[in-house]
């Protein structure tokens, strides 16, 4: 897809869908930022920094640390010409009228407030290199409310909100923002929680690094603001 010489910046890189998305652009030859809660899980994910990929913890709930991680990042490798925001969190069962402040803030906080953090570090970087590429991870369930999960979907609705309104603002300066909606996402910590469901049905988290891999190419120069349902095999 053309990423040999790139540089991808990854946030959640040490989670699931973050180590495909980071198996997917190595095995296209780009250069790895990996941007994660601690250096540990990093390390235990990827191993140690090499050649092409560079581990940065930080938090992505502190403006300067995240600013700091991408200075980091610019200033080992120059550059970051895509992004891809795919940290966030999950929380269902409270209804609307019992939701607790802790559970607000938590979803707000991961899925919404880490990702202006996050472009807010980045962004400036891109404008001043005249282009590249963002990618967030919206959810299928922010498409409409459903019981017990309203504070999940306003936070995944506002990160669809957020990817719009950068697209808008971004996309005459050579910049592409768009989001992927999935359904549920095939990993062992999914598995446990729901042990009667099929996972058959559900989205394998390299199927979903495919598509982010697709919007962060050259082949969606023309894909903008797009918000793609990814819902798993029927």
């Amino acid at each position: 897809m053309g990423f040999k010489g790139k540089t991808i910046l990854v946030t959640g890189a040490s989670g699931n869908l973050g180590r495909a998305v980071a198996a997917g652009f190595a095995a296209e030859g780009a250069t790895l930022v990996l941007v994660g809660s601690s250096l540990p899980h990093l390390e235990r994910a990827f191993g140690a920094t090499g050649e092409r990929q560079i581990l940065v913890p930080a938090d992505l709930l502190d403006q300067a640390s995240v600013t700091r991680a991408v200075e980091v990042a610019i200033g080992q490798t120059g550059r970051i010409d895509v992004l891809c925001a795919l940290a966030g969190g999950f929380r269902m069962g409270e209804p609307v009228h019992e939701t607790s402040t802790e559970t607000w803030d938590y979803l707000l906080d991961l899925n919404a407030r880490g990702l202006v953090h996050t472009a807010k570090a980045v962004v400036p970087h891109m404008l001043a290199a005249g282009g590249g590429k963002i990618v967030t991870v919206g959810a299928a369930a922010a498409q409409r409310g459903a019981a017990g999960m309203g504070a999940y979907s306003a936070s995944k609705a506002a990160v669809i909100r957020l990817t719009e309104a950068m697209s808008a603002e971004l996309r005459d300066h050579g910049i592409n923002v768009n989001c992927v909606l999935p359904t549920i996402i095939d990993t062992p910590e999914n598995r446990a929680a729901m042990p009667k469901a099929n996972p058959a049905k559900w989205v394998a988290p390299e199927d979903l690094a495919s598509v982010i891999l697709f919007l962060a190419s050259d082949a969606a120069r023309a894909v903008h603001g797009a918000a793609l349902p990814v819902t798993g095999l029927s």
